[in-house]
């Protein structure tokens, strides 16, 4: 076990800040006034936005807007720590709090809460996710080794029970930060220390330490048993942290990282769609919140023809198509109702319904390819909005369809609740949202689909993360190193940070 007696004085993170305002600054690039760049920004949103109905809109609007308050009024305002779902009290979760940093700049562009608003509640979030304590001990760290522990005490912010250090949730959090970064650019010291503090906690990171079995990457360590017996070795939502990870100026992965993750790819055909399979959407969905994939392609992509992300249009309509042909006879399955993605769920255990014996599942990652069916009945609405910059055909009638039909128990403050399932109808279980004529509903909101949800529709609406993250020196340095070429990766500099 590493000794955290090893680790250098406190005074050394706030030299490492310091160096980080100083590098950015020397990078800096005059800008345009504040207004000026709000003008275009609102001129260049509107000539993007796609063609809606006026009812779409008015849904859609309504929609983006409720799921962006989940995370503005459910995170610690001081902390910016995240719960992991709400209102159901829960620990904080380093996931949710870097989707809950992505979405900050997009209440700003949609004028729900004012630049220094946004401005205000990052720095916190940043400053408060730079200064905890990282050490090997656990109790009372936040991390080690810059990462971070998979779910926090949320009064505190300390690593909560035993659980691990996460390779997962540590780059969707990095991924958030990285983005302010290149979103607050204006030339005044607090936007510039948004950057410092940004580029600071991803420099930090070691992602070679977190590779026992190198190339793979691991995806967990613990103080009390070390690296986790796990790697990524198969296609799914770890695309963006091993990008990340090799584009790393400081605790680079291993060259051969890419190459051998692609060699557990498995190339397929369901229900009428031949793509690169994964079984739940959120594999195909939460990576492109914030890598534009559209134009470019790594070696496996270009063998076959395609980019990642028509893969992950053909990978949402095999999941539409599956739910129309409905093999499993689940009620309530159509085009208008479908979607399986990690989301909660009624129960764990055996009921008979309608003289059939089913099996359900609580918390469980659900999905539906080639690769593999985990399928109770459950539906989510996150599963068809984090598509909707795919698909949005097929998306936006599917999203609308759930509200008017369940909107008395699917609908609420902060948009869709996380999941329901109308086939579960058994008498008894009330008190866990189950109806024994209308089936189960979710009482709660949980953070990372709400993440999906919110910042899929901006991508779509405005591509507004995808574009600043195109600026980021280190994506693109870890796209090139895996081989990406082609679209607009051609067309950036060589990344100078």
């Amino acid at each position: 076990m590493p000794d955290a007696g090893t680790r250098p004085p406190h005074r050394s993170a706030s030299t490492a800040l310091v160096l980080a305002l100083a590098l950015l600054a020397a990078f800096a690039v005059p800008q345009p006034s504040g207004a000026t760049v709000a003008r275009a920004a609102q001129h260049a949103t509107a000539a993007r936005e796609p063609a809606m109905t006026p009812a779409q809109r008015a849904f859609v609007d309504d929609l983006e807007h409720r799921t962006f308050a989940w995370f503005w009024d459910t995170a610690d305002s001081t902390t910016g720590l995240t719960p992991d779902r709400w209102p159901t009290r829960s620990f904080a979760s380093v996931a949710a709090m870097g989707f809950g940093l992505a979405a900050y700049p997009v209440g700003v562009e949609r004028h729900w809460i004012t630049r220094e608003q946004g401005l205000e509640r990052t720095l916190k979030t940043l400053r408060f996710l730079y200064g905890a304590p990282q050490d090997s001990a656990g109790a009372t760290s936040i991390g080690y080794r810059g990462f971070f522990y998979h779910f926090l005490v949320p009064s505190t912010g300390a690593r909560f029970e035993h659980l691990e250090l996460s390779f997962i949730d540590t780059g969707l959090l990095v991924a958030g930060a990285l983005f302010c970064g290149e979103y607050f650019d204006r030339p005044t010291a607090r936007e510039r220390e948004v950057g410092a503090l940004a580029e600071s906690l991803y420099r930090r990171v070691d992602w070679r330490w977190m590779q026992p079995r190198a190339p793979l990457m691991g995806l967990g360590w613990t103080p009390e048993h070390g690296h986790l017996p796990y790697d990524t070795g198969h296609y799914n939502e770890t695309t963006l942290m091993l990008l990340l990870a090799m584009g790393s100026p400081t605790h680079p992965a291993d060259p051969a990282t890419w190459s051998r993750y692609t060699q557990g790819y498995r190339w397929g055909t369901f229900h009428g769609q031949e793509y690169l399979g994964f079984a739940p959407l959120f594999g195909h969905q939460s990576s492109q919140i914030f890598v534009d994939y559209r134009g470019i392609r790594d070696d496996f992509m270009r063998a076959h023809g395609i980019d990642y992300f028509e893969n992950s249009r053909r990978a949402t309509l095999a999941q539409r198509q599956y739910a129309i042909d409905n093999p499993g006879h689940w009620t309530g399955y159509g085009p208008l109702e479908w979607g399986l993605s990690a989301c909660d769920g009624p129960a764990n255990g055996n009921f008979v319904v309608d003289g059939v014996k089913r099996h359900f599942e609580t918390y469980w990652a659900r999905g539906a390819s080639h690769t593999e069916v985990q399928d109770d009945g459950t539906l989510t609405p996150n599963a068809a909005a984090g598509s909707i910059a795919f698909a949005p055909a097929a998306v936006l009638p599917t999203l609308m369809a759930m509200k008017q039909r369940h909107s008395d128990r699917l609908w609420g403050r902060y948009g869709f609740l996380d999941a329901y399932n109308l086939s579960v109808r058994v008498a008894g279980h009330e008190r866990d949202g189950v109806d024994p004529k209308l089936g189960w509903c979710d009482r709660d909101y949980l953070g990372i689909d709400q993440g999906l949800i919110v910042l899929m529709i901006e991508n779509w609406r405005s591509g507004l993360v995808w574009e600043r993250m195109r600026r980021s020196p280190h994506l693109v340095r870890g796209l090139r190193a895996a081989g990406f070429r082609g679209g607009w990766l051609d067309h950036v500099p060589t990344a100078a940070r």
